[in-house]
């Protein structure tokens, strides 16, 4: 399981003053005022000192929303030339600050790789990402044979979800393998 879960990606620099645009990669953007401190997660961090690796943590000053962005000031990053350095940059939260989840509700980090199985436990492929789509979710399955299953996230379809164990338990709708 996943340490470590992406909240969104800083799209671009807002205004003057430091602040950044973040496009969330959450179900809910309102969930960045909760949030006091996030990880950049940052392939290189260009300073005075040269390059360096370190994702740094920055402590979040101040939220606010902007259409479908949230606008975040972090302490310490006082100018545009400060919050450029961190375009492109993804915002983590550990586990222990992740939202709530509730019943039958899980971290799509954590169904990505679950074996899935039949009805009768006999294993059929690889869930492989999962597709929002509005109405519900769809799990993309690549299948032992190769080919793609496109399965709808319904109680009819998925069974059980042991994450613990690694696997997920579906019944195949008639007609949904003949698009595979």
């Amino acid at each position: 399981m996943e340490d470590f879960f992406k909240v969104g990606i800083i799209a671009s620099t807002h205004g003057l003053k430091g602040e950044v645009k973040v496009y969330p990669t959450t179900d809910d953007v309102r969930r960045f005022k909760r949030l006091k401190k996030v990880t950049l997660a940052m392939e290189k961090v260009h300073s005075r000192e040269g390059v360096q690796s370190a994702d740094p943590v920055l402590e979040i000053e101040s939220v606010k929303f902007f259409k479908q962005f949230a606008i975040l000031k972090f302490k310490g990053i006082d100018s545009i030339e400060e919050a450029q350095r961190y375009r492109k940059a993804s915002l983590m939260v550990p586990r222990s600050d992740a939202v709530r989840l509730g019943r039958d509700e899980y971290f799509v980090a954590d169904l990505i790789g679950l074996a899935v199985r039949d009805e009768d436990g006999a294993e059929i492929g690889t869930l492989k990402d999962v597709m929002e789509t509005g109405a519900n979710d769809v799990y993309v399955i690549e299948m032992t044979d190769g080919r793609e299953l496109l399965l709808p996230a319904i109680k009819q379809c998925v069974l059980e979800v042991d994450v613990e164990a690694g696997f997920v338990r579906v019944h195949i709708l008639e007609g949904l393998l003949d698009k595979a």
